[in-house]
């Protein structure tokens, strides 16, 4: 998986997103369920992380920061505050800030 989320693919979170469900498919069906139902939720809880550390760096530019992040519900200042962040992608990816704004519902509708 991580090969399939790397940052710098460049490729489209539906792509992304058809390739490792094709690839959790296969897993799931291959070990079963019942085996390994706390690694699938330790994964699960990466993957939402590695997510949004992509899309953190799909946005590249601080004023696309801004804009996402007030979509996303953030107050004007909020977003300016957070989008100048000096720390590092999968830091910042998990920060409360980024979790509570790109939420597990959100993620499920891109």
């Amino acid at each position: 998986l991580k090969l399939l989320t790397k940052r710098n693919r460049g490729i489209s979170l539906t792509r992304m997103f058809e390739e490792i469900h094709r690839k959790m498919r296969g897993w799931l069906q291959y070990y079963s369920i019942g085996k390994l139902t706390n690694f699938i939720q330790r994964l699960d809880k990466w993957l939402r992380v590695r997510i949004r550390q992509y899309i953190w760096k799909q946005w590249k530019k601080f004023e696309t920061k801004v804009t996402n992040l007030q979509k996303l519900g953030l107050s004007q200042r909020d977003a300016y505050v957070f989008a100048s962040t000096r720390k590092g992608y999968w830091r910042t990816a998990h920060s409360k800030t980024l979790s509570y704004s790109l939420t597990n519902r959100k993620l499920e509708q891109l």
